[in-house]
């Protein structure tokens, strides 16, 4: 169990915040590997992995190439902003992160003591980087913690 808890630096996500957040969780969609994790244990690694793709359809509207853009049924629409897709990047990763703990008791790999630990430390961690992104200046970069204000302890990331 490697999880490591961030710095406390961005402000706690407020009620409007959190709504915004169960919005955008709403429109993902788990689809394919993307997103992956793995836990070491003492009966070895256990692995999870997700993709995700929010409130949008195919480029070719579901149809083969050939026929792609060829109906006006198969509207594009457009996709999410970068501070969208940021936020959409951190859900998908804690439910890796939390899949991938689940599982691994499961499997015998770590304890339900070292399970519940992680568990806590993911859901904070990953609260603290949602705060940070709604909070930053704007650009969607997550200033507070990425630009070295909490010491450098999180490595740049």
């Amino acid at each position: 169990m490697n999880a490591k808890k961030v710095p406390a630096s961005a402000p706690a996500l407020s009620p409007e915040d959190k709504e915004q957040i169960k919005a955008l969780a709403k429109k993902i969609k788990v689809t394919k590997t993307v997103c992956t994790r793995s836990v070491k244990g003492r009966s070895g690694d256990t692995y999870v992995g997700f993709a995700a793709a929010w409130d949008t359809i195919q480029e070719d509207g579901g149809h083969n190439l050939l026929h792609a853009g060829e109906t006006e049924e198969s509207p594009l629409v457009p996709g999410m902003t970068l501070r969208e897709s940021r936020l959409a990047a951190l859900i998908l990763g804690m439910q890796a992160d939390l899949a991938a703990h689940d599982h691994a008791m499961a499997g015998g790999n770590i304890t339900p003591e070292q399970r519940h630990v992680a568990i806590r430390a993911v859901k904070n961690n990953y609260a603290l980087l949602m705060a940070d992104i709604l909070h930053a200046d704007g650009n969607g970069t997550g200033t507070e913690l990425h630009n070295g204000k909490n010491g450098g302890k999180n490595g740049g990331e």
